[in-house]
């Protein structure tokens, strides 16, 4: 039997990486870059206002002050996304907003609160004068201007040959952002995992069945789909599969077809209604391992068949996610490309006694809090692997190693943050 350890190095060392394909920028997001960006444009690509004010040239403002004001002739009104026609020169302005380019001639922008005009209204002269340029108040400047200054460069964010970002990382909004400023629809990625989910067992119902006598609801179906998704993959759901060979073939059938990797839950057991091992077994699959060392999930078994990655997840609800979350997510973190696959750690200080038997690792859920630089873990409450309330609560997992019997309070355990990104 394993230990975990073991385990994850043999999935880790099994996954390949999926292949690339070109991805819309709307899908993008999670995605793992597959080529280097090189810029084809300079962004942003012109000089361009940063604030609303006047454009003027530096030399005629340099020596503005209260008491030697300054006053030039406003000739023209530019609005984003105007082409400016007007040349700016020697004692002349023009009236310009946020992000409209800059004039010839102009290379400063003063802001429309440190001008005045002749009625003293700068900012109701500022939106009110008519645009044709028939009735422009002059504009007078009695503060002290920065050479230069509230203009936005072309190619100051990028340049135009300029490797913006590189191949291998993973694409979050400000990278699409980018992308899109760089005119690029399509990207190529490391494409998204496709994770199909069979359930098992003739005690299922669907969610919207009324319970009946000796029946339970497949919660595992739904809880594995959020998992997948939240991993950045595509779920899958298939249905449920009655104890029996025939139908648990049908389905793994139906899942090779369509996923990268399959999940099953339940049925991986030794009990006799368990057929999950043995139609792998039939169907020629490559068992990699079955059963781990660990609490919950220790029935966990891994086979590669037909070049797709089957687990075959315990059954009570905990145990499920659990696993998923120390052996499945991994695997499809590494498959899609990303550089980063665990979450991150820390030691964290116990706020409670807690006993086990040893032999086993012990995955404890608790809640995590950091206090005066130190973090603190509490148990969520009572552990078995049947009690899905237990995760609910949890945003950590301690882990207290397979030679330990009992971890009192006040002593620090490892501790996995599952609620926080891998690349935090």
């Amino acid at each position: 039997m394993l230990n975990p350890k073991e385990a994850l190095d043999i999935v880790l060392a099994t996954v390949e990486t999926l292949e690339t394909e070109a991805t819309p920028l709307e899908q993008a997001l999670g995605l793992v870059l597959a080529e280097d960006i090189i810029s084809r444009d300079d962004i942003p690509p012109f000089d361009n206002s940063a604030m609303d004010g006047y454009a003027v040239r530096w030399e005629d403002v340099a020596e503005a002050a209260a008491d030697h004001p300054v006053t030039l002739d406003v000739i023209d009104d530019i609005k984003a996304g105007d082409t400016p026609l007007k040349e700016i020169m020697p004692g002349a302005a023009a009236r310009i907003m946020t992000g409209a380019q800059m004039p010839v001639g102009a290379d400063t922008v003063v802001r429309v609160e440190d001008t005045t005009t002749d009625d003293g209204g700068a900012r109701e002269a500022f939106e009110t004068d008519e645009s044709d340029g028939s009735s422009f108040k002059p504009v007078t400047i009695t503060v002290k201007v920065k050479s230069k200054g509230n203009v936005r460069r072309a190619g100051e964010d990028v340049a135009t040959g300029e490797k913006v970002i590189d191949a291998g990382r993973e694409l979050k909004p400000a990278e699409i952002g980018l992308l899109a400023s760089l005119g690029f629809p399509e990207v190529q990625t490391v494409r998204r995992a496709r994770i199909a989910i069979v359930t098992t067992g003739d005690e299922l119902l669907e969610v919207g069945q009324p319970l009946e006598p000796g029946k339970i609801r497949n919660s595992n179906a739904y809880s594995l789909a959020a998992q997948i998704t939240e991993a950045g993959a595509i779920p899958i759901r298939l249905g449920i599969a009655s104890d029996t060979k025939e139908a648990a073939r049908k389905l793994f059938t139906e899942a090779l077809d369509q996923a990268d990797i399959v999940l099953t839950t339940g049925g991986v057991s030794v009990g006799k209604y368990d057929v999950v091992k043995d139609v792998l077994d039939e169907m020629g699959a490559e068992q990699k391992f079955w059963k781990i060392a660990q609490k919950p999930g220790h029935p966990l078994g891994f086979w590669v068949l037909n070049g797709r990655y089957v687990f075959g997840l315990p059954g009570n609800p905990v145990a499920t996610m659990v696993c998923f979350e120390e052996y499945v997510r991994p695997a499809i973190r590494k498959m899609m490309g990303r550089t980063y696959l665990f979450r991150p750690e820390v030691q964290a200080i116990l706020t409670s006694d807690i006993r086990k038997r040893p032999g086993r690792l012990h995955y404890i859920r608790v809640r995590v809090q950091k206090k005066n630089g130190d973090y603190y873990a509490e148990s969520t409450g009572p552990q078995g692997s049947g009690i899905l309330k237990s995760m609910v609560l949890a945003d950590g997992l301690a882990l207290i190693p397979p030679e330990i019997e009992s971890v009192k309070a006040g002593e620090r355990v490892r501790t996995r943050l599952i609620s926080q990104p891998e690349d935090h």
